[in-house]
């Protein structure tokens, strides 16, 4: 076991992954165990939750599972109250919940718009409405949003306006939490992964590709500079940093996490 984060607590929302591997969530709510900190697991699918619980506590890690649906206000209460009951602080909030549904701004639904908006914007101010009032009061804390290159490039493949939009507004929450807090001893921070081979992702473009993945995914390999899209380790490698007191003095920042891939896509 490490120490980078030793001795913190972590809220990480979404923290199982949607089918086989890990995602985002999954992979950072394991680094945030395996380097000192004590894990509470929030996920709607308490299977995939315990998935994650597994792992950590196999390694000798400390965690819990917590069932919630985070686009609702007295969910996202009860989360916290929770792990200040169980674990009496909270040090480290990773959101990492999201979405994405293709489509413009013709072909999308009211009805598809407000869920996306939800489960990717407003999931976050929400937990981040509840957890910031205990911060503020330890006079310490860290804010870890998971935006996406979406948020700053349209992605060639598809056009998702719903998501891109719920995305880049993930940015100015973050930017608008750090301004805040700033004086106060929280930092907020944002990462844009670009194009990630997780099982979210697999789960998201079977449709597009007649259930052939493995295609799907060399297809997506090859857009990429490195030739291989990224891993969900490098998400929670980022996550890792900036949750830890080695990012002391980044805050308000939009990390790209995607092989340089902004450097060609304009």
């Amino acid at each position: 076991m490490g120490d980078r984060v030793k001795g913190k607590v972590a809220i990480v929302t979404g923290a199982g992954s949607i089918g086989p591997g890990v995602g985002n969530g999954k992979a950072s709510a394991i680094l945030y165990a395996r380097e000192g900190a004590k894990v509470m697991l929030v996920d709607r699918n308490l299977n995939a939750a315990e998935e994650t619980d597994n792992i950590i506590k196999g390694e000798g890690g400390e965690s819990f599972v917590f069932k919630a649906d985070v686009t609702i206000p007295d969910d996202c209460k009860r989360i916290v109250d929770k792990c200040i009951e169980v674990f009496t602080k909270i040090d480290i909030l990773h959101n990492n919940v999201g979405i994405e549904i293709p489509g413009g701004v013709v072909e999308t639904t009211e009805e598809t718009w407000d869920r996306v908006m939800n489960v990717n914007l407003k999931s976050m101010f929400l937990t981040t409405k509840y957890v910031m009032p205990y911060m503020e009061q330890q006079g310490n804390g860290s804010v870890v949003n998971i935006s996406s290159l979406n948020a700053i490039r349209t992605l060639p493949s598809c056009i998702s306006t719903p998501y891109a939009v719920a995305k880049a507004g993930v940015i100015a929450l973050t930017r608008e939490i750090a301004i805040q807090y700033a004086q106060k001893g929280i930092r907020a921070n944002a990462i844009l992964p670009g194009l990630m081979n997780t099982p979210l992702v697999a789960a998201t473009i079977m449709d597009s590709y007649g259930g052939n993945i493995k295609e799907a995914m060399k297809i997506r390999d090859t857009m990429c500079i490195t030739g291989k899209q990224g891993e969900a380790w490098d998400v929670g490698y980022a996550a890792l940093f900036l949750a830890s007191d080695e990012a002391k003095y980044i805050n308000g920042a939009a990390l790209l996490v995607d092989g340089g891939l902004t450097c060609i896509w304009r």
